[in-house]
């Protein structure tokens, strides 16, 4: 569940296709994806998930999977 909801926001923010996009999918090289684009997913997953991820956590996401699991032990 929180990897299609991930990605409808990966896909709105980075505009692709979220067909295209998998667990081992990387923000920087598979989509292009820069720090901003990064910073505005996680606050795309913070609003939509409803919990808060630390910025310093933030930025060691590189894989669609690493922001699965950091969703994931947030919501617990």
């Amino acid at each position: 569940m929180e990897f299609e909801k991930l990605k409808k926001i990966i896909a709105e923010v980075l505009n692709v296709d979220p067909e295209e996009i998998t667990l081992e999918t990387t923000f920087a090289d598979d989509l292009g994806a820069d720090s901003l684009d990064v910073f505005q997913i996680v606050m795309g997953i913070e609003e939509e998930f409803d919990i808060e991820i630390p910025a310093e956590e933030a930025e060691k996401i590189s894989t669609v999977e690493e922001a699965v699991e950091l969703i994931k032990s947030a919501m617990n």
